[in-house]
Parts: structure tokens; sequence; C-alpha cells
């Protein structure tokens, strides 16, 4: 007998009623996505257990356990070391870097977006273009260029060699949402508020900026994970440890004849820390703001 996916199935129910069930195509679908999420949980989950459960055993037990298994006896004791070996100095640094060139992107790319969607002159697509010809170009493909333009700046192993090109790279993809919002905004409120005599600068500050607050937030969360997670500019860009930011401290628990895995794991959790609660206060806007920005 073949089974028929369009056909729905039919049971009897204990008053003898048959009752239709889903088709066997939409069992098999409703199937396969339950089982496509809780893989990819388990992708997620996995991971993160691991490193927390690595980061309260001790370190010279860690070898002999089994990498799953919680620790017998936890201790913190792998978090006091990290937090006395200058931890607060490289979140501070991280801090910094990602607080200014997440506000200096949002600045440029707010004017940028503005003039670009709102602008009357026919060489605005043209700038439009060319902020999204910056998102074909890959990091590693410029830093060799970067690097020897930080050090002809006099900028090396400064946190502002890290502000500078984490800014200008993060300015294409800001200026391409923020530009997708505006264009939804109405004109009729931007030549209401001209026929009152605003002028740009008002219309930006007063009509714009509230407008597109949930872009805003989009970008702000956006840029400020990538920024917080960059390695390759502070590894390239900065020396001393005095400059370090957390992605490149984690690297200073590697020995010459090994590593401590379980410190690491420390740094690990509390670097997350604030950049995950981050993202949970403002998962709602970041959503928000990556469907609405592309509605149409």
């Amino acid at each position: 007998m073949t089974i028929n996916t369009a056909t729905a199935l039919r049971v009897r129910t204990s008053t003898g009623t048959p009752r239709a069930l889903a088709p066997v195509g939409t069992v098999l679908r409703r199937a396969g996505t339950a089982g496509a999420t809780l893989l990819w949980s388990a992708l997620v989950a996995v991971p993160l257990y691991w490193v927390v459960i690595t980061s309260l055993k001790e370190r010279a037990g860690f070898l002999t356990t089994s990498p799953l298994a919680p620790p017998a006896s936890a201790t913190v004791a792998n978090y006091r070391t990290v937090l006395a070996g200058g931890f607060g100095t490289y979140l501070l640094n991280s801090a910094i870097v990602t607080v200014a060139a997440v506000a200096g992107t949002v600045a440029v790319s707010l004017m940028a977006a503005f003039v670009i969607a709102r602008g009357t002159s026919r060489w605005s697509r043209w700038y439009f273009r060319l902020f999204l010809l910056g998102l074909a170009i890959p990091l590693q493909a410029v830093i060799i260029p970067v690097y020897l333009l930080i050090i002809r700046l006099h900028l090396y192993d400064s946190l502002l060699a890290i502000v500078l090109p984490a800014a200008a790279f993060a300015v294409p993809i800001t200026v391409m949402i923020l530009v997708s919002f505006l264009r939804d905004v109405p004109d009729a409120l931007f030549e209401a508020m001209r026929m009152d005599g605003a002028g740009d600068w008002r219309q930006l500050w007063s009509l714009a900026l509230p407008l597109v607050r949930p872009a805003l937030v989009t970008v702000v969360v956006y840029n400020g994970l990538q920024v917080w997670n960059g390695f390759l500019f502070p590894l390239i860009l900065t020396q001393s440890n005095e400059r370090a930011v957390l992605p490149l401290a984690l690297t200073l628990y590697r020995g010459q004849f090994g590593i401590d895995v379980p410190a690491t794991m420390a740094a690990v959790v509390l670097s997350t820390a604030p950049i995950l609660v981050l993202f949970i206060v403002a998962r709602r806007q970041l959503i928000a703001g990556l469907t609405a920005g592309f509605s149409k």
C-alpha cells in the first residue's frame, strides 16, 4: 500500500468518531524541525557547559577527569587567579575600545545615512554604493596597509590604534541598516518640518534620530559584539600588556610548555559576561531592528 503524504491520517476516538490528523508530510517536517532544533541546541549548549564546569575545576585534576564530568569539588580559585592577574585593566581597555568605536561608528553612519536617504543630490546613490563596497573588503586583506598607516600616524601600541580601524570597518553595514530605516520614514514628516523652517540638523536630531532608535540599538549591539570580540587588530596593532584587550589577554595564560585551561576558561566566562548581559537586555530591539529594517 502506497502512502500519500498529502493524505490526512484518521483515527477513531473513544466515541467512535473519526478524527483527522495532520498530513504525513507536515508531521515529517515538524519532526525534522524539532530534530534540527535539538541538534543546534546541543551544539551550542555542550560547549558552554564545558567552559563553565572547566572553569570550576582544579588545574591538577583537570586532565584526569572526563571533560564533561562536573567537578568533584568546585573551586573559584581560577577566577581569583584571573582577577589578580590584571583582568581589570584588560576589561577597562576592552570597554574603552568598544564604547569609542561604537560611538564613532554610530555618529558618522547616522549622518551619512541621513544624507544618502534624504538627500536630493544625484550623487547620493553613488555615495551609498561606495559605502556598500566596504562590505566586500575582507579585514585580512588590508591588515598590512592598516599596520603601516598606524605606524605613520605614531599610534602603534595605543587604544586609538584599535578604535580607528574597528570603527572604519563597522561603518558600511551600519550605514546600510540605517539607510533602510530612514527610507521607510514618510516624506511627509520631513516636508512638514521643512515647512516649519527646520534645517537638516534639526530634522536629523528631532525627527530622524527618534524614529530610527530601534535601528540604532541594533547597530550598537551588533557592532559592540564585533569590536568586543575582535582579535586581529589588537594582535597586530598593540604590543604591551598595558594595552591588551580581553580577547588578546586570553593568550597570556599560555606558557612555554603548556596552558592553564581552567584559568583560561574562567577568563572566558568573565569576559563574556558583560557583552552577554548587553545582548540579553537588548535582544528584543536587536531582532526587531534586523527584521523591520529589511521589511520592504
